[in-house]
């Protein structure tokens, strides 16, 4: 309907392309994000089916498969304190580049395993490439990025790497048949050819060369690093998070569901593949509309967001059947992959602002030490609450995920003024030169 002057009475929508929503960066960054996605399809590739291989092709009992994977992780742990000194002596890309040929052999050597051993000792290769390969990756991240497009980065990352797993989790489980090993010498070299890829992308880049340390200052370290409260409040809030929601989502949520709610293995599988699927949608789009706005609420609306999800859970073991509570449970993981969005497009840039350059690959350790703590103890904390109750599990880790939310409310008289907000993205055509 039109107006006299024959104009619209309807007042015209702002459109947004998809080519609105894409971050400028720099093209040094989307070498670095094309590498993590290949690298993430070939740990999407092998990861699943790591305890799989060990106990239904080389005959391990599951205790010792899972043995294995444990001491994979711990050496991550281990090796993470000591790669943060290591790289900010030399730098990001050399740590990220040593990280990934170490990967490469220890991984991709795994065809040959026989006897247990020989499984502990590639992943004791492999686990120390990872304990140094996030340390110097996530380094190298934030030195190429300006401050600005962090958080736009971020979400790239977390697109590419979410995209990156499915597909390579979806490929493996058309190639691996268990009758046939064979089929997982094609995953671990796949896997490991992933790995090579990314390290011929690492070297086309330049790492920006680091302010050198004023020599009046007295040495520094991590004791400086664990007096920086308000970066410390952020990683035991993330920590939390990790811990009560991201884990629990990836081991309990599935166990509940096929034993409480009684939902099919199918029916898991859509769980996730809508949290995936949810978090591809919305990445770029929440990263756009987050741009300007104070980060402390945002991370009080995924403890909200998550604490819906784990109560929402809750409902559907207790009252539905099968079916309606698979279509209950599809809805948690798309709740909590909204939850998941936000989280990516703060937590990352946030920790990289409170991070002094010239300790950033201390900073970046910790906060990924205290992740990777949250992910080892939130599936034994969930499984001695589940084994009690499901209602105590999910309240408990409800009740968690709120009161990290409030925390970071708490949080943000600690913040300075340039961390309080997430950037907006720099309009200059020369960013992505």
């Amino acid at each position: 309907m039109a107006s006299a002057a024959g104009k619209s009475i309807i007042p015209a929508l702002p459109q947004v392309s998809f080519r609105g929503l894409i971050p400028t960066l720099p093209r040094d960054v989307w070498i670095l994000h094309a590498g993590m996605g290949l690298n993430s399809v070939g740990t999407g590739m092998v990861t699943p089916f790591l305890l799989i291989y060990l106990h239904a092709v080389r005959g391990f009992s599951l205790q010792t498969a899972g043995l294995v994977a444990a001491a994979y992780a711990g050496w991550g742990l281990v090796i993470g304190l000591a790669a943060g000194p290591l790289v900010d002596r030399f730098g990001g890309r050399p740590a990220a580049a040593v990280a990934l040929i170490l990967t490469t052999a220890g991984l991709g050597l795994f065809p040959l395993v026989r006897a247990p051993w020989h499984a502990f000792a590639l992943v004791s290769v492999a686990g120390i490439g990872r304990g140094l390969f996030w340390p110097g990756y996530s380094t190298l991240l934030v030195a190429l990025t300006p401050q600005s497009a962090r958080a736009g980065s971020y979400a790239v990352q977390r697109l590419t790497g979410n995209l990156g797993l499915g597909l390579g989790s979806l490929a493996a489980g058309l190639i691996a048949r268990t009758s046939d090993p064979s089929t997982f010498t094609i995953l671990f070299q796949a896997n490991a050819a992933t790995y090579v890829l990314f390290l011929v992308a690492l070297s086309f880049l330049r790492e920006p060369p680091r302010t050198p340390p004023d020599k009046a200052e007295p040495a520094a370290g991590y004791r400086e690093v664990l007096r920086h409260r308000a970066f410390i409040g952020a990683i035991l809030i993330g920590g939390l998070f990790a811990a009560f929601g991201v884990a629990q989502l990836n081991s309990m949520l599935p166990v509940f569901a096929r034993s409480n709610a009684g939902v099919s293995e199918r029916g898991i599988g859509l769980i996730f593949l809508c949290n995936t699927v949810a978090i591809v949608i919305l990445q770029l789009p929440v990263a756009k509309a987050l741009e300007g706005r104070r980060r402390m609420p945002t991370l009080a609306l995924v403890g909200v967001l998550w604490a819906v999800s784990w109560l929402l859970a809750l409902a559907a073991g207790a009252w539905f059947a099968a079916a309606e509570a698979t279509i209950v449970l599809i809805g948690v993981g798309i709740v909590f992959g909204i939850g998941e969005s936000l989280l990516g497009v703060v937590q990352g840039p946030l920790v990289a602002d409170l991070a002094s350059e010239r300790l950033r690959g201390r900073y970046l350790s910790l906060w990924l030490i205290a992740a990777q703590l949250g992910f080892a103890i939130g599936p034994a904390v969930g499984g001695f609450l589940l084994a009690q109750s499901a209602t105590l599990l999910w309240t408990v880790a409800a009740g968690v995920c709120l009161a990290a939310g409030m925390a970071a409310l708490g949080l943000e008289r600690s913040l300075p003024n340039a961390a309080l907000r997430t950037p907006r993205a720099a309009e200059s055509a020369g960013a992505s030169a």
